[in-house]
Formats: structure tokens, sequence, C-alpha cells
């Protein structure tokens, strides 16, 4: 069972709690795929120098937030872990040019156990995060995805989890409701994102810091948006990219999921 490779947005931590499209979206999207025999999530929410697994029998829910309503503390994600594929993580990072660490206490922050709740809310498939190098940029998580790209062949599901667009300091300026619409420089960005992602054009994206409209608008720093190079990369060269869910939350978290699948699946498909 080869599994495509996933790029989503986890938005706010609130996002269980609160109606919107995106929710609804995620809550069916586990039910959408094959049932993984286990998950690799690669979180905007974990920055390290070097890339690093988490290597634990039992995952501890993180609340890496704070100022939230209380019901949002109680909500857990007792996954299990999955050691041995923690550590094959590590062994095909290294056997790709990599440094690896490898961390035995860490357990799921928010950018992995807020999707996961809505995606496969039994919290019965083993899930091992893996962390982002933000001063690395696109290029290495677009080759580290690369490096992982044969476990889905395996049964792993790989998830970019990150943001479309994630510009907090406008969001706390604007103070939107979740419902309002998006401004036209995230759109924009946005559009251009989508057109170069299903055109193909993996060098633009790389250089979507110089290319995109409104890129640093959209994203004053990278962390939020390399998961997706990440996912790409994990569906192998010449991946065809489906786009699977778009709307914003707040204006301006633009919540986009999108499936990657590897040139074999299309061919398949086809």
């Amino acid at each position: 069972m080869t599994l495509p490779s996933i790029f989503l947005s986890h938005g706010s931590p609130m996002l269980p709690l609160t109606a919107s499209a995106a929710r609804d979206f995620l809550s069916g999207l586990g039910n959408s795929l094959p049932r993984p025999k286990a998950i690799l999530v690669i979180s905007a929410h974990w920055e390290t120098d070097i890339p690093a697994v988490n290597v634990v029998a039992e995952n501890e829910t993180i609340y890496d937030f704070y100022g939230f309503p209380r019901e949002l503390y109680q909500l857990r994600y007792p996954a299990p872990g999955a050691p041995d594929l923690a550590l094959a993580v590590a062994a095909r990072l290294q056997a790709a040019g990599l440094s690896v660490g490898v961390d035995r206490e860490r357990g799921l922050d928010h950018g992995a156990w807020v999707p996961l709740l809505l995606m496969y809310p039994q919290a019965d498939i083993p899930v091992v995060q893996l962390s982002i190098q933000t001063e690395q940029g696109p290029a290495h998580h677009l080759a580290l995805g690369r490096a992982l790209a044969p476990l889905r062949d395996e049964g792993v599901l790989i998830i970019g989890s990150g943001s479309f667009t994630h510009n907090l300091g406008e969001f706390r300026k604007r103070r939107p409701d979740i419902d309002d619409p998006a401004p036209s420089w995230v759109i924009d960005f946005a559009d251009w994102v989508h057109s170069a992602a299903i055109e193909g054009r993996i060098d633009d994206l790389v250089n979507y810091r110089a290319l995109a409209p409104h890129a640093r608008d959209n994203h004053p720093t990278d962390e939020h948006f390399l998961p997706l190079f990440a996912a790409l990369g994990a569906a192998g060269e010449n991946a065809r990219v489906e786009r699977l869910h778009n709307s914003a939350n707040y204006g301006v978290l633009r919540m986009d999921v999108y499936a990657f699948h590897g040139a074999d699946q299309a061919k398949a498909a086809a």
C-alpha cells in the first residue's frame, strides 16, 4: 500500500473546538485515505539545528501555547509512538548525508496532535514526529522529504503540518472573526503557490520568498511553510499535486490542504 504524502494547515490550537470549514474537512480526511500503519508528522512547531525524531513508546500531549480556554488543555492525544519507525527515519536521513538527533522524551506538539485529533480521533495509530530546520530553508526540506519517500510504500502516512499563510502579527493587529474574508494579499500569494505547485514549478516554489507576491507578508518567517516542502519531497520526483481543500480562518490564515502523489501513483491513476 503506497500512500500520498500530505501537507495540511493546522491553524489555531482552538481548531478542534471552533466551527469552520477547515475543521470539518480535517474531520473527514482520515476516512478518505487508506488507513496507515503509522504516521510521520513534520511539524512547524519543533525546530532544531539538525533533524530530530522522537523515539517514545507513548506520545505525551504537548500544550505549546498559553492563554486559551481551559477546555483546550483538557484535550489529549495519547497516540502510541513507533520507536522502530523513528529509528528507520533517522537511518534514511543519515544515508542521505544528514546528521540526525534522537529525542527519547518529546511527545506531540499542537502542529501534530491538533490535526490528528480531527483525522484519527481514536489515537490508535502510532505516530512519530520529525523536526524542521528553519535556517536551512525550502531546498533542505525538499531533500529531507525525498530521503523519506520510500516509507510511503511501507504504509506510512507522511504529513507536513504548517500553514499555507501565517502572519500572526496581522492577526493580532486585525483581531478578525474566524469567518472574515481573506484580504487580496493573502489570496494573491495563495493563488501563486497553488499555480506553481500544480504546474510542477518546483524551483519557483523553493525560491518563493523572491518570486511569490506578498511572500514576506504571508510568511514573515519560514517555519510554517517548510513542512510543505518536506511533504512535496516525500512524494519523490515528478509528483502529482492535488489540492484537497482551501479556505481561510480569520482572513489571514489560509487553511489549504494538499496531497502529493508519487509519479508511479499518477501513472496508475491515469
